[in-house]
């Protein structure tokens, strides 16, 4: 049992490490360049944020911020500011993750939403607060709309292509420890 539950960890944290790679290449094509286009979600957020409160076990902490710090360079964002408040977010979904399986979706939605709102408003505090050239505000509010209305999209996805559900009460993990 316990081979099986390590077996499904790897699986998930490789399917992560993949959709990530193939977030970064869909973002590092040169497909719609110029002024005028509008930012879409943070889809590589908000799959962290479903599967850190789904399933907190797939995602550590240290591959999370591999994953984000590796965005940082690659985005020519400052190195490690991001990385560094998407780890204080998600450690705060992952505190709640046990709690999930008792919400309704509107609160988990709703959770994340918070979530994410503070996290940007901090990172375009630190920005302007050691003023650092960043995206008006507009366009900063309209990504995180964005992001916080694709949260639905996201979570759809990972349930049914990848299977990825809520903890139930009487699941252990691969330790035997009750989740």
């Amino acid at each position: 049992m316990a081979e099986v539950s390590r077996a499904a960890h790897w699986k998930f944290r490789g399917l992560f490490l993949l959709i990530a790679a193939v977030l970064f290449f869909v973002q590092l094509l040169p497909l719609a360049s110029g002024a005028g286009r509008m930012p879409g979600p943070d889809v590589l957020l908000l799959v962290v944020a479903a599967w850190v409160l789904r399933r907190p076990d797939y995602v550590p902490v240290l591959l999370i911020a591999a994953v984000f710090l590796l965005a940082d360079i690659l985005f020519m964002r400052p190195l490690g500011l991001w990385t560094a408040i998407v780890i204080l977010g998600t450690e705060f979904l992952r505190a709640r993750s046990v709690a999930v399986r008792d919400w309704s979706f509107a609160v988990e939605w709703l959770v994340v939403a918070v979530t994410i709102a503070v996290m940007f408003l901090a990172n375009a505090l630190v920005l302007t607060l050691f003023m650092a050239n960043d995206a008006p505000l507009g366009l900063t509010l309209i990504h995180l709309i964005a992001t916080v209305l694709a949260y639905p999209l996201v979570v759809i996805l990972g349930a049914r292509a990848m299977g990825l559900q809520k903890i139930a009460p009487g699941e252990v993990d691969a330790l035997g420890h009750r989740q």
